[in-house]
């Protein structure tokens, strides 16, 4: 195969001096500028869907400090000649990127801030050179580069290089910010709290945060136009105050919706570039599922990773890529909160449905565990749901997993969390009721903490013998599934070696609540005819169990 993909590449002028596989978002430049007049434009979308990628590219084609004709030769952009001539490598261009700035405290992370600031100082150096610059400025920038500033420095940072471009070049600059609100996350992670029970990390880096935001947006005469982007809008109240022509996209938004993600016509013609044209149905249940705006996109990052495992391996399976780019403390945090009620919902929506919410696009992180209300607007925002229908514009929302990979996740968080939390002492009374044999008991017992789970697959059989499993895994038995054994294979075998006693399960999923008796008798028929029992010599205590499930309600009968 000629077809290569470059995994993990979010530099543009990489991707294409490598020839790696590009799929063409080059047209997003000539719609902002074209047909919006916004001096900053916010795009929020989750991570890995290309943000990082589009603004390299940006600062590719802008830059007047590149000549990158050959690389934008034969995208979309080109067609757009008269914009070419009067945009392509023919503005100062201040590229920057929040997405490393954390640390376990404000201290830590601002002296990663600092370094990054240092970072792009570095990379302008030669202006210092430049007999425009005034003497003031250079001696900022130098104290920025060798990361002597004072806090005022560094919240005036950006707007000190940009007006120094401005003096090189004569032209005003354009100012790309990418994971703007990673800081701010990052520190809301951090519980700093003093006694008043703030927060003073959070804090402390909003402030500097909303600094540099400040005076880099905020009536600067440098400034040509802006475009950040992130996961979250922060409230511009919170940090954008007084920011001139700002427009903000969210996933909820029409507007520019196509840009990131990949289209299911974007991604067949890959596979056919690739020639895996048989993998079309499979990469749609696990990587497709988005919706922004009005537009269905896959997940970039997912896409390009089996594409290159599909190059190495014809048959490779499909994995979840997405899971180790962003841990799931959010998903944690919402099921963990015992004031929120939400085991229903998440059920739901673990069994292919949809719920409605009310949804806010504009938030701030140390309001986000808040409400409710602010944790579903932030699964959201984040990628873990997505709208379920793209033509919905009103304040709720119906939301859904988008596909299998996000699925998984709220297999492993959310279903393992209830499983993990279950009480210990209904378990240990359960396990009586069992090797009492009493049937009554054991049914509601089972029931009980059925209700207390979260069941997904739609009630699957599979389901209901993982769930009997885990309920006896752990509690000093030994516990064989599926084991063979007589003439066929009992669903559960539990041995207490101790006592010499065990137990055979034979578990059923019926169609309707009426057939739970019905099925129960049919388990214990299986029992006795396939001699599940036979083999057990030695153990003086044989109790066999014929169980039927009907969504959360199950039924015992003992042989």
């Amino acid at each position: 195969m000629a077809f290569k993909v470059g995994v993990g590449k979010s530099n543009f002028a990489a991707i294409r001096e490598s020839n790696d596989y590009y799929v063409d978002k080059t047209d997003i430049m000539y719609e902002l500028i074209e047909e919006t007049d916004n001096e900053v434009t916010l795009f929020t979308r989750p991570r890995r869907f290309g943000k990082t990628l589009m603004l390299s590219m940006m600062t590719n084609f802008f830059s007047i400090r590149k000549d990158s004709r050959d690389l934008f030769e034969g995208l979309k952009i080109t067609e757009h000649r008269e914009f070419c001539e009067k945009w392509m490598n023919q503005i100062p261009v201040l590229f920057v990127s929040f997405k490393d700035i954390e640390g376990e405290t404000f201290e830590g992370a601002y002296k990663m801030l600092k370094t990054r600031i240092a970072d792009i100082c570095k990379e302008f150096d030669d202006l210092s050179e430049n007999g425009g610059v005034h003497p003031a400025d250079f001696e900022i920038f130098r104290k920025l580069m060798y990361k002597t500033g004072d806090e005022d420095d560094v919240k005036n940072s950006l707007k000190t290089i940009m007006r120094m471009l401005h003096a090189v070049y004569g032209r005003k600059v354009i100012l790309l910010i990418d994971e703007y609100d990673v800081p701010l996350a990052k520190a809301s992670e951090k519980d700093s709290r003093n006694h008043d029970g703030e927060n003073t990390f959070y804090t402390a880096m909003l402030d500097v945060i909303r600094g540099i935001m400040s005076t880099a947006l905020k009536d600067n005469e440098f400034l040509e136009f802006a475009v950040i982007t992130g996961c979250l809008r922060i409230a511009k109240e919170s940090i954008f105050t007084g920011t001139n022509n700002f427009a903000s996209y969210s996933v909820l938004d029409e507007d520019f919706s196509e840009y990131f993600g990949f289209s299911e016509e974007e991604v067949e013609k890959m596979l056919s570039v690739a020639e895996r044209e048989d993998k079309a149905e499979i990469i749609k249940e696990w990587y497709d599922g988005y919706v922004f705006g009005n537009s269905y996109v896959y997940c970039p990052w997912d896409v390009i990773n089996y594409m290159s495992a599909l190059k190495k391996r014809e048959n490779a399976k499909p994995k979840n890529y997405w899971k180790n780019t962003s841990h799931n403390g959010i998903l944690l945090t919402f099921v963990e909160r015992t004031d929120f009620d939400v085991a229903g919902k998440f059920e739901i929506l673990m069994n292919g449905g949809s719920i409605v919410q009310a949804i806010s696009d504009e938030l701030t992180y140390d309001t986000l565990h808040a409400s409710e209300g602010n944790l579903w607007s932030v699964i959201l925002m984040t990628g873990y749901l997505t709208k379920a229908n793209a033509e919905e514009e009103e304040e709720m929302v119906s939301l859904k997993i988008p596909n299998r990979e996000i699925a998984t996740i709220f297999e492993d968080t959310v279903a393992k969390w209830f499983r993990d939390t279950l009480d210990d002492s209904a378990q240990k009374s359960m396990m009586e009721t069992l090797w009492s044999g009493d049937e009554d008991a054991a049914s509601k017992a089972i029931s009980d903490l059925l209700w207390k789970t979260i069941s997904y697959h739609d009630y699957h059989e599979d389901y209901y013998h993982a769930f009997l499993t885990g309920l006896f895994v752990g509690r000093g038995y030994e516990v064989y599934s599926n084991k063979e054994k007589g003439l066929g294979r009992p669903d559960i075998q539990l041995l207490d070696r101790n006592n010499r006693r065990a137990i055979i399960i034979e578990a059923k999923k019926s169609k309707r609540e009426s057939d739970l008796d019905k099925d129960c008798k049919e388990a214990i028929d299986q029992i006795i005819r396939e001699k599940y029992a036979e083999g057990l010599y030695g153990y003086t205590q044989i109790l066999c169990y014929g169980i039927a499930f009907y969504q959360k309600q199950a039924k015992v009968k003992i042989l």
